[in-house]
């Protein structure tokens, strides 16, 4: 347990208020729903390259990662090489296109949107479902983000789960609710660059504490910590398991929060820039989140303090024991930032999927920009308190409830996205059928165990709804003229 003292406090207090600060000033440059929505396509390199890293990572990658390396050892090394192939892949198959194409598009603003209008869909089909979709699988990222945000104030400040669980969502819909895509944007920055700080900084401090002896310490506490191919009781790892971690890195391909970040670059050159340092980061933040997990593995054996009773809190606590409390502070904002950066986007692109998607396709057409703007924000606090009620369980496992939320992304979005930017011949079937049979697989594959159904459920979806944007594509209706003159002119872009 933390000793709450002015300087934590302090430190935390500063930081909002320096949030909360991007926020009101975002709101006086927010005119209209494309700049509440994707900051008027005007993104840097920088901004974007930080963005699209700390809104994809969130409390996962200081509570979630480093608690799994803490109990699997270099068995989670699996888990990373997916994470970071498929992040650098999603940068380079997707990213320039999909601005290209968005704006072909007529401005798409939304992945409802432009899939709509990447296939001509006249019925609207299309938006709806896709709209429903982000919604859905929406509420549980979100949610896995205030269960870290309650995590990191329970243990902090010795409060009671659900009070920390209502202040973290308070906090995140507060600066989301009035500065939209700028406010999540900057503020993603800031949380961005303290988020790679503090994985950097905390492991080399750990490492000395043990004297830099993370490989033998390891094989004393347990052997079977060090080997990649066996989990920590020294049975052998399955290809189900191993397949099953590299295929994390399938989910990029489908993550609206992220995909926003590249319809809003302002160029193809602030694209190519943003991709070195945002795979850079990437890279750094994961090693970092690994060395945390197993050097806190050794700190607190060689200190006879273990075993954590949540090991998703071992940043928490090491950063509690080996820092100065103005210091602990600071890092532990860290954690803060990496919850509000991902919350916030996903909490934007759920209000966005409402207004853009169905309150102004299917109940508003004429709604005014203001209008617009307002629902978004209503839409905003509507999905926080839901997220907030499936966070409400303190057993809830960030890790877990990320899993689901990203695979079911992944497989409804991922394959039919990727497809409509490089195969001329997809049509409105195929996307329809890809999304629905991917995101199906996902929910019933889930619910089932046992042999071949221990293999997480992303890697199935994403081939089945392979097939069945294949199919449907084969079988349906072609694709109209102006789907394909839309491809022509971004192939020859």
């Amino acid at each position: 347990m933390f000793e709450v003292n002015a300087s934590v406090i302090t430190t935390f207090a500063a930081y909002l208020v320096i949030m909360f600060a991007i926020g009101l000033w975002a709101f006086r440059q927010t005119h209209g729903v494309s700049d509440y929505f994707l900051g008027g396509r005007n993104l840097g390199p920088l901004p974007a390259a930080l963005s699209a890293g700390a809104s994809d990572m969130s409390g996962w990658l200081l509570l979630g990662l480093p608690g799994y390396a803490y109990l699997a050892g270099f068995e989670a090394i699996w888990l990373a090489i997916g994470l970071m192939l498929g992040f650098w892949l999603n940068w380079l198959l997707m990213a320039n296109r999909l601005r290209r194409y968005t704006i072909q598009c007529d401005d798409a603003l939304t992945v409802p949107e432009y899939l709509s209008r990447r296939f001509d869909d006249k019925s609207g089909a299309l938006q709806m479902i896709a709209a429903v979709v982000i919604l859905v699988f929406f509420l549980f990222y979100t949610g896995s983000g205030l269960v870290a945000g309650g995590k990191l104030f329970a243990t902090v400040f010795g409060l009671d789960y659900h009070l920390a669980v209502t202040i973290g969502a308070v906090c995140v819909v507060s600066y989301t609710l009035f500065g939209g895509f700028l406010a999540v944007t900057w503020t993603d920055v800031v949380q961005g660059l303290l988020m790679m700080a503090a994985l950097l900084v905390v492991p080399v401090v750990i490492l000395s504490e043990v004297n830099g002896d993370l490989v033998p310490s390891l094989n004393a506490i347990n052997p079977h910590l060090t080997d990649v191919m066996r989990d920590v009781s020294g049975t052998p790892l399955s290809w189900i398991a191993i397949v099953s971690l590299v295929a994390w890195g399938l989910g990029y391909f489908g993550q609206p929060h992220i995909l926003a970040r590249f319809a809003a670059t302002r160029s193809d050159d602030a694209i190519n820039t943003a991709r070195k340092i945002s795979v850079t980061w990437n890279f750094l933040c994961q090693i970092g989140a690994l060395l945390v997990g197993m050097t806190g593995l050794v700190y607190l054996a060689q200190h006879g303090l273990g075993p954590l009773d949540d090991s998703e809190t071992v940043f928490i606590h090491m950063v509690n024991m080996l820092f100065h409390p103005w210091i602990a502070g600071v890092l532990l904002a860290a954690i803060l930032a990496a919850v509000m950066s991902t919350a916030d986007s996903q909490l934007l692109v759920s209000s966005s999927a409402f207004t853009e998607d169905l309150y102004r396709r299917w109940l508003r057409p004429d709604a005014s920009q203001e209008e617009l703007v307002w629902a978004g924000r209503i839409a905003v606090m509507a999905v926080c308190l839901m997220a907030t009620v499936l966070a409400w369980n303190p057993d809830a496992s960030v890790l877990e409830l990320v899993g689901y939320a990203w695979a079911g992304f992944g497989a409804a979005f991922g394959p039919v996205l990727l497809l409509s930017l490089y195969w001329r011949g997809m049509n409105r079937a195929g996307a329809l059928s890809g999304m629905l049979v991917g995101g199906a697989t996902v929910v019933i594959w889930r619910q089932l165990s046992g042999g071949i159904f221990d293999l997480y459920e992303i890697l199935p979806g994403v081939v089945f709804a392979l097939i069945a944007i294949f199919i449907g594509s084969k079988l349906g209706a072609p694709a109209t003229q102006k789907s394909l003159d839309d491809f022509d002119a971004i192939k020859n872009t």
